[in-house]
């Protein structure tokens, strides 16, 4: 209950920071800056939503039911977008798309003009391009919750609709889908929880979103009251998202007695297998490909211009490496204690409080950074004055800020947001583990704090390193918290790549691009092998 009492301490603090906004905060906030910002982060999220459903499903109904060249390798390649932070994906595009760009460079050539001027693609600095490159990175939310609805879907209900007359494009429309819908509201939320989230794309693609106001306002003009105000907006919304993705969903129940068998996929040749074939890879040559191998390029011509990297980078890839390794322990050990307090109370009121600690600590992952991070000062603050006051008490001179402006923060921030990653894989590992196991040991003497240093921790390696992965690799990427948190002269590799962005020198953010795409691969690849033996 205490960690849960931590993740609940930046709403409220950040409910009490909005409420010391005068009239004239909210006055202002109402006429000039929540309606722009409103309106683009509702049609952000309206054609993120409609873009990820459209790839999404349409990947996983085309890999589950056809079979075609290359389906095997399509199958995980559709994941790889998730290695690419989408602000990564925005400072690619912006520089490939550009009008003196490769592509459009290599258009005019093949047209026979000669300057941007005659010819020239619409920019991507707008509300479109930002819909279109989020889509396309956000999409495998959908694809792996959707895919694995469908390849658990009976085949004999597929085939009664079809022995009744129904078309195959009716029997998905009419059958699979409406099956699936559970398993798309969930991707569709995750999808839009981390539009709502992004900072870096959005404010390089010039969109003015809720999450870009809230920075604006604390950092450029100093307004704590009027962020948390607009951060405020931004949770009423995630609330909407979380009970929309549940009444969705309120009523779907499936059962079935016996062991049901899988869709066989269709085999397809000819003109339909190519068509299958390109628009199978589109979605990975425009979330992943295309993107990761411009940073590779400008990586090497970096590396041929200059000759090795700064020393300032070196020193923002140790703190990434550094901030990200105390989060993930931290993270652990209180999803260690979290999952462990629901497993080992049985019954009775501590149970209780032990299953609604677990509910709440998981709902961190739903407050983007920018709120966070807002929230996350004034809880800091009373606890560098308590400690302050201790120090003091014991005779010892004023020590100053302990946890403001120091690492600490990042890392709290870092534990509450991806907390839910911790508790999830914990308690997944925990319940493969039979009762009988841990009521065994505890027949033969052992203490229950015995039994989970010499059963349960040894059972479960496989589970939490599954999720300190996720965690360590989601920090690394993490960038709206650590904008607002970081401490003077702190660099990450995601902030130095969004300082390079905003200075237009994109040859040595390249590199730290190139880094934090790399160290994604790695939980993308566990995932796709994952997925991949449960599909066959």
């Amino acid at each position: 209950m205490a960690i849960a009492l931590c993740v609940l301490a930046p709403v409220v603090a950040l409910s009490w920071f909005a409420l010391q906004g005068s009239a004239q905060h909210w006055s202002h906030l109402l006429s000039y800056v929540l309606p722009t910002a409103l309106r683009n982060t509702a049609l952000l999220l309206l054609g993120v939503g409609i873009l990820v459903s459209c790839l999404g499903v349409g990947s996983a109904w085309l890999i589950t039911a056809f079979q075609f060249p290359s389906r095997r390798i399509l199958s995980w390649a559709l994941l790889l977008p998730l290695a690419v932070p989408t602000y990564i994906v925005a400072f690619a595009y912006l520089d490939i798309l550009h009008p003196i760009g490769p592509v459009q460079t290599l258009l005019r050539d093949i047209l026979g003009y000669d300057s941007p001027r005659q010819f020239r693609l619409p920019d991507l600095r707008s509300l479109p391009g930002a819909v279109f490159l989020l889509g396309f990175v956000l999409y495998p939310y959908v694809y792996l919750s959707t895919r694995v609805m469908f390849a658990t879907q009976a085949a004999s209900l597929l085939e009664a609709a079809r022995v009744l007359g129904e078309s195959g494009r009716g029997t998905f429309f009419r059958v699979a889908l409406p099956m699936a819908r559970p398993a798309i509201a969930v991707g569709v939320s995750l999808a839009l929880l981390e539009t709502l989230n992004d900072i870096g794309a959005s404010e390089f693609l010039g969109v003015q979103t809720l999450t870009v106001s809230v920075y604006t306002t604390w950092v450029t003009r100093s307004d704590l009251a009027g962020a948390a105000q607009i951060a405020l907006a931004m949770l009423s919304i995630v609330a909407v998202l979380i009970l929309v993705e549940r009444h969705g969903r309120r009523r779907q129940r499936y059962a079935s007695t016996q062991r049901a068998r899988p869709v066989q996929p269709r085999k397809l040749r000819g003109r339909a297998a190519a068509i299958a074939f390109a628009l199978g890879w589109i979605p990975v040559l425009v979330g992943f490909v295309a993107p990761a191998l411009y940073l590779l390029n400008e990586t090497i011509k970096h590396f041929n211009s200059v000759g090795a990297v700064s020393d300032q980078l070196l020193l923002s890839g140790y703190n990434t490496v550094k901030v990200a390794l105390l989060a993930t322990i931290a993270t652990l050990a209180c999803g260690l204690v979290i999952a462990w307090a629901a497993r080992s109370l049985r019954h009775g009121a501590p149970f209780t409080l032990a299953k609604l600690g677990a509910r709440v600590a998981t709902c961190g992952y739903a407050v983007p950074g920018t709120v966070l991070a807002i929230g996350l000062l004034s809880p800091i603050v009373l606890v560098d004055g308590l400690a302050s006051w201790l120090w003091r008490l014991l005779g010892n001179p004023e020590p100053g800020l302990l946890l403001m402006g120091s690492t600490t923060a990042l890392v709290c921030a870092y534990v509450i947001r991806f907390l839910a990653i911790s508790i999830g894989g914990i308690e997944s590992g925990l319940a493969r583990i039979p009762p009988s196991m841990e009521q065994a040991a505890r027949l033969l003497g052992e203490t229950p704090g015995g039994a989970l240093r010499r059963i349960h921790l040894p059972l479960l390696r496989p589970a939490l390193g599954a999720a300190a992965l996720l965690i360590f690799v989601d920090a690394m990427k993490e960038l709206p918290a650590t904008l607002l948190l970081r401490p003077v002269n702190f660099d990450t590799l995601a902030t130095w790549l969004y300082a390079e962005a905003a200075r237009g020198t994109y040859e040595e953010g390249s590199v730290a691009a190139l880094a934090i795409v790399l160290a994604g691969l790695l939980p993308v690849i566990l995932l796709a092998r994952t997925q991949f033996k449960s599909a066959h």
